[in-house]
């Protein structure tokens, strides 16, 4: 593995073996000396210790191999696994006051990562830098990778299970429905009990399903782009806009959610299918139908204001061309009308403030 660089400064402030670090240091010999010194300073740094000889660069190496005057090279000799490792170790987590992660700490910490991050970080790797930094401040020594992982998609998971019940609860049934409605959620369930039946259509069922292509037609033209500039677009939009509006959602409805939550929530909501929005437990779908529909009633009302701007300065453009067209064809009709110019023209030179 290649590392940058390191300045000196950086060397002496991370690398720099203490007086109150040199007792533990001071009854190994040879390899061990060396490894146990850099075990010490990196996990004071890190708050957790290399896993092998690669994640160590070679300043770090010669700058801590000149302080217990052990070669660099020596560094070579010591075993990364096995017992010797795992009891320096455990005197360098006693020296600094910390403990290895429990199971119990693993669901503390994700409940703590839901609550306070989760809430209003969706990106996993903001959130991972999160928990690290919180393991750190509690002296927990980070687990593997692999269970970071899954403690951040866990607190990422509980987080919008939380919101979705939280913003589902500000809802009333018939708003509800008319949600649920643009991706036919209830009618879907409805449909996997009417298998166990004879499976015959009634004329009820055909109207039913007319409906249900209605609700995904009204969803895709809440999704649809604008056109171009023209009466014909605005009118669109205007129709659009009132679609949204038809849904009822309630003012406030994610005045506590953060924008950035709220955008990522818009833009999966946007990108799945009604196939796949299904899927979801019903207060989720609700949840991310219901952050698309808000957020497109802001898109689609400064979308009609850009339009409406648009159109006016066209109309103006073509009125100014229309005015300037039929100057030029009454100034052709003007008999001797060079004359004319140059007597405006000496006029004005010779009284330019009239």
């Amino acid at each position: 593995m290649t590392h940058p660089p390191m300045h000196i400064d950086e060397l002496v402030e991370h690398w720099t073996i203490l007086d109150d670090e040199r007792d533990l240091v001071a009854g190994k010999r040879g390899a061990t000396r060396l490894a146990f010194a850099i075990l010490l300073k990196l996990y004071t740094q890190y708050g957790r210790f290399p896993r092998g000889r690669s994640e160590l660069p070679d300043q770090v190496v010669e700058h801590v191999a000149k302080q217990v005057q052990v070669p660099a090279s020596e560094l070579g000799f010591y075993e990364w696994s096995g017992s010797t490792i795992e009891y320096h170790r455990n005197q360098i987590r006693t020296h600094l006051g910390f403990r290895t992660c429990t199971t119990a700490d693993a669901t503390k910490v994700t409940g703590w990562l839901a609550e306070n991050v989760a809430h209003a970080e969706r990106r996993p790797e903001r959130v991972r830098e999160e928990v690290l930094k919180h393991l750190r401040e509690e002296k927990i020594e980070p687990p593997t990778p692999g269970r970071i992982s899954r403690i951040v998609a866990s607190a990422l998971h509980n987080a919008e299970v939380a919101w979705s019940l939280r913003i589902s609860s500000r809802l009333n049934s018939e708003t509800t429905h008319r949600i649920c409605g643009l991706v036919d959620f209830d009618k879907e369930r409805d449909a996997v009990d009417e298998e166990a039946g004879d499976g015959d259509q009634s004329p009820a069922d055909e109207d039913e399903d007319e409906d249900d292509d209605n609700d995904f037609a009204l969803l895709a033209f809440i999704k649809s782009a604008p056109g171009n500039v023209s009466l014909e677009s605005m009118m669109t939009e205007i129709r659009k806009l009132t679609a949204v509006r038809s849904i009822e959602l309630p003012p406030g409805l994610f005045a506590d959610v953060p924008p950035k939550v709220l955008a990522a929530w818009r833009t999966r909501a946007a990108v799945e299918a009604p196939s796949h929005m299904r899927t979801h437990p019903r207060e989720l779908t609700v949840l991310l139908l219901a952050a698309l529909i808000h957020e497109r009633e802001r898109e689609i009302t400064d979308t009609l204001v850009e339009l409406l701007i648009a159109t006016v300065h066209r109309i103006k453009a073509r009125a100014d061309s229309k005015v300037t067209k039929e100057l030029i064809n009454a100034f052709k009709r003007v008999n001797g009308k060079e004359n004319i110019l140059f007597k405006v023209a000496d006029a004005a030179l010779g009284h330019p403030d009239d």
